[in-house]
């Protein structure tokens, strides 16, 4: 009869020792490796292999360590878990190490049944991992089955790469260029949603009615949506029309109650209050109406939504909030401010009568059509707006857009020129995408009129560089200063002629030799919608990867506002040049926002807006709308939005200005306007509305649903667990040193080179670090902060360089066999004075069951844990130390040598009466799983169906990993 192992057994096959997962069936067991990941896990049958019972071995007592030992394999122990003790299922699992205040989300998530949660976090607190915690979380236990995240094109890679790398979610890639080749292998009858559970659903794919009603038939049990307000439509004013179809659709999808919804954005306003009261409909329809200044609709909100500043989160779990002593706290390293300097230039004599020509032509040109029909009206409109902002980006652009036909030209009504000429020209902050916005526009709108176009446009195309265009020459002044000061720029345009311009003029050429304006080791390359979203990620990796680690190197990103949304910039650059203002200064926040983000080592950002004084249109965009906007987020903290409608009003006004009256009316007659009045007065209006609204809602709906003390509570939960910074950088350290390793410190950083370590080790580094890393030795840079850029690890446990160390020191530890050094060992018998008696620790391993319910059925759970316990005297007389005591006794050193053949002796005596303590290591099992049991109750005490079932048993025996006897130094020379 075949033996039927239980999850969490010790069984030995293949040669080595595997724990049985709850996975396994009498016929085929699932299996991991003792001390492996789950990448390692493989499925065994009994019926063809061999399988037998393990118990796990003894330690040996010739094997012994120093000091560091004990601590060292202790450590390795706890980076190795991949199913961790604590109320958290997926933490262990999971290759990011979440800040503190990132767990609040998951907290709330975690007390209701269906999981509902409007994330409107800041920009760069890091609400990508906030919901990818919650996901994860859900996946772990069993709540939610499958996942879709539904995101624009251009961060689809971007939102897979974070999942996969992250927290080991693999999600396919849904777009409009994959959906075919995934529609190909399919069953007859069966949906992309059957077969792929996790899925990536670009916004662009749901255009399509077969899709998107295939999407609301089949749709996983949990979504999130990114950028989350550009899919709900305002009541008051006319939404666009993916807007429109991405809020239907979403209405459909949070129609079954039993979804998990997570919505995700810094702008849940946008400036409009009905579409903040249509998103949190999605969370919860009663949010759309309950009244918010009451103390019963915050209460109702605050259990869905949580919004916080950096100030709130850039020091945590302090005194300040409410906490007895600072001994949680933490620091997140935000950039403290943004550095603003406006700079401005002066149009060449060629180009200043080059813009005046193409003024007059378009002035003629509208008001010719104004008699002709409001159609024609409307295109001519389009098209010189389209000249006019070409022209003042760059002779490329501009010369561009004059031999290019109007895409409003083929409309057949004044409503239709609107929809084809407003996204090319104008910069809505609600853009259903910015794929494709930043090619030029055209301003050809009729056959007689190629002519003198085509003499603009060779116009144009004479005054490219920095003689004839002084815009570029002004650049190329502020791109040396900043790159003298130590500043890496990215320098963002509207159009991609001007980008590809500017690439031109700035970089240097290998192949002609010849040399930029800005120095031999600048790299400046240029990223635009020409490019794929991977190709962009991988253009700007080989912009680093040239500029390389020399000092003296700088790297310029010239990109177009392709780049302004969700990709993350920070760790390449550190300052932004608004070479082409945006007529929407939400897209400036955008695009300083790349760089303005948790992980930026600069504790200022640099930002220079560059603005024409003299060509009609920067000067008054700058003083109404970005001046405007940069104080209300002084004085908030927060950006506020302006109203797209409001914003083209005045921008509309400036160009009617320009056009129709010309230069001769001074800016004090543009001012004086009753147009521009009457569009700077909504505005003024309008956008006073929103701030106060912002204002007063970010004091009314704080977060006030988790107390930091219940944050800290659980945050120290976790470090119990699976182990502290601080232990993470001794054991890095330590390990590297006993190993061979040369490191050279830098503050809490530091790098190492590690070529003259062990081959095993050198061996498991190479796939994380890479194979040329390792082959040159070349050092490898250890940063205490957790956002760190690629090439770099972070001194945390779940980084793969970490990994890969705790891996080679754990299976050292345990194979006494082991070729080289072993810094860990499961022995040691150490003469200290941090003892007055013989005191005794243990590092026992203990494995658990947990029984979950969740809505699919019981899920069946094994979580490790380690502890170190320590008695004095005799293990047939022991008195225990306190948990604190014990972990002491790691920081014990060595007083006086200790005779190896004694040290034998003493700890094949202490190992031989070890299982006079077996019962006390079980009742302490019991207890851990006893406090398990109530973590798990306790995060999710709001929800009383989630715990109903919850059950949590400790597997009997425990292991003994580790023996470590501490003796007096008077003694040491006795028998013990």
């Amino acid at each position: 009869m075949a033996i039927t192992y239980s999850a969490g057994s010790l069984v030995t096959a293949r040669g080595r020792e595997w724990v049985v997962l709850p996975e396994s069936a009498p016929d085929m067991l699932v299996l991991r490796p003792l001390g492996g990941s789950d990448d390692d896990i493989a499925a065994v049958f009994p019926a063809f292999e061999e399988v037998k019972g393990a118990q796990f071995a003894t330690p040996e007592p010739s094997d012994l360590g120093d000091q560091r030992a004990a601590g060292l394999l202790r450590t390795a122990l706890r980076i190795g878990f991949r199913s961790g003790a604590g109320p958290f299922r997926s933490l262990a699992g999971i290759a990011v190490e979440p800040r503190a205040y990132q767990l609040v989300p998951l907290l709330m998530a975690l007390r209701q049944q269906t999981v509902r949660m409007l994330i409107s976090d800041d920009v760069g607190i890091g609400k990508t991992v906030e919901a990818g915690l919650i996901a994860s979380e859900l996946l772990a236990q069993g709540e939610a089955t499958g996942l879709a995240v539904l995101c624009s094109p251009a961060l689809a890679e971007q939102w897979q790469a974070e999942l996969r790398t992250k927290f080991g979610i693999d999600a396919e890639l849904v777009l409009a260029s994959t959906v075919s080749r995934l529609e190909r292998g399919l069953d007859l009858g069966q949906s992309l949603f059957d077969r792929y559970p996790h899925v990536i659903v670009s916004t662009d794919f749901i255009k399509s009615t077969r899709h998107r009603d295939d999407f609301v038939r089949h749709c996983p049990d949990l979504v999130i949506v990114d950028e989350a307000h550009t899919c709900v439509a305002s009541d008051d004013t006319s939404a666009g029309a993916q807007n429109q179809l991405r809020y239907e659709l979403l209405k459909r999808v949070s129609a079954d109650q039993d979804r998990h919804l997570l919505l995700v954005t810094a702008t849940p306003h946008s400036g409009k209050e009905s579409a903040f009261r249509n998103l949190l409909g999605l969370v919860r329809p009663e949010l759309a109406e309950v009244d918010l200044d009451t103390d019963a609709g915050r209460v109702l909100l605050a259990r869905h939504f949580v919004a916080r500043k950096r100030a709130d989160v850039r020091q945590y779990l302090t005194k300040g909030d409410g906490l007895a002593d600072d001994s949680l706290a933490e620091k997140t390293a935000f950039p403290s401010d943004r550095y603003f300097k406006d700079e401005t230039y002066k149009l060449a004599p060629a180009y200043r009568a080059l813009l005046d020509d193409a003024i007059a032509y378009a002035s003629d040109r509208v008001e010719a059509a104004g008699s002709q029909g409001k159609r024609e009206a409307r295109i001519a409109w389009w098209s010189a707006i389209a000249l006019l902002r070409s022209l003042v980006s760059s002779p490329r652009a501009a010369a561009q857009t004059l031999r290019t036909r109007s895409a409003a030209a083929v409309a057949a009504s004044a409503e239709e020129a609107d929809r084809l000429g407003a996204p090319l020209t104008s910069d809505s902050a609600d853009s259903d995408a910015l794929e494709g916005m930043d090619v030029a526009p055209g301003a050809e709108t009729e056959e007689h009129a190629g002519s003198r176009l085509a003499e603009l446009a060779a116009r144009a195309t004479e005054l490219e560089g920095p003689e004839g265009d002084l815009k570029l020459k002004a650049l190329i002044k502020h791109l040396k200063a900043l790159l003298a000061d130590g500043h890496n720029p990215i320098v963002f345009c509207r159009y991609i002629p001007t980008a590809e311009y500017l690439a031109e003029q700035l970089a240097n050429d290998p192949e002609t030799k010849k040399r930029g304006p800005l120095g031999a080791k600048t790299v400046v390359k240029a990223v635009t919608g020409t490019l794929s979203p991977q190709q962009r990620i991988q253009r700007i990796e080989e912009l680093a990867t040239e500029a390389g680690e020399d000092a003296a190197a700088r790297r310029v990103l010239i990109a177009t506002d392709c780049l302004s949304e969700g990709v993350n910039l920070q760790h390449h650059f550190d300052a932004v040049i608004h070479y082409d203002l945006a007529w929407n200064p939400t897209r400036h926040d955008q695009r300083e926002g790349r760089v303005d983000r948790y992980g930026q080592k600069k504790d200022q950002v640099r930002v220079i807006t560059l603005y024409g004084d003299d060509n009609g249109i920067d000067g008054k965009v700058l003083e109404v709308l970005i001046k405007k906007h940069r104080q209300i987020k002084k004085d908030l903290g927060i950006s506020v939005s302006v109203p797209d409608e409001m914003s083209t009003g005045v921008t509309d006004a400036i160009v009617e200005w320009l056009l129709l009256r010309g230069r001769q009316g001074e800016q004090e007659a543009l001012f004086g306007s009753d147009a521009f009045q009457q569009s700077f007065a909504d505005l003024e209006q309008d956008w006073n509305s929103a701030a106060e609204r912002e204002k007063a809602s970010r004091s009314r709906f704080a977060q006030r649903s988790i107390h930091p003390e219940e944050v800290a509570r659980e945050v120290a939960s976790v470090r119990e667990a699976l182990g502290s910074a601080g232990e993470i950088a001794t054991f890095v350290r330590d390990s590297l040193n006993a190993l061979g390793g040369v490191l050279r410190a830098t503050g809490p950083d530091f790098t190492a080179e590690v070529g003259g370590t062990p081959a095993g080790l050198r061996d498991a580094l190479a796939p994380v670090v890479g194979a040329e890393v390792i082959e040159k030795d070349r050092p490898i840079p250890f940063r205490a902060d957790p956002a760190v850029a690629r090439g770099e690890a972070a001194l945390v446990r779940t980084d793969p360089v970490v990994a890969a160390l705790a891996g080679h020191v754990l299976n050292a530890a345990l194979d006494t066999q082991a070729d080289g050094v072993r810094p860990a060992r499961r022995c040691g018998v150490i003469t200290t004075d941090a003892v007055a008696t013989r005191t005794t620790l243990l590092l026992v391993r203990y494995r658990f069951h947990l029984t979950l319910p969740s809505r699919s059925g019981e899920k069946q759970i094994v979580a490790e844990d380690a502890r170190l316990l320590a008695f004095r005297g005799s293990p047939k007389n022991a008195q225990w130390l306190t948990q604190e005591d014990a972990v002491a006794l790691l920081d014990a050193t060595a007083t006086a040598n200790t005779d190896p053949d004694f040290g034998e002796r003493t700890m094949s005596r202490i190992l031989g009466q070890l299982p006079e303590v077996a019962a006390h290591l079980e009742a302490y099992g019991d207890e851990l799983a006893a406090g398990l049991n109530e973590s798990h109750r306790r995060v999710r005490k709001a929800a009383d169906e989630i715990v109903r079932g919850l059950r949590v048993t400790a597997q009997k025996p425990a292991d003994i990993l580790g023996a470590y006897v501490y003796l007096p130094a008077a003694v040491s020379g006795e028998a013990a």
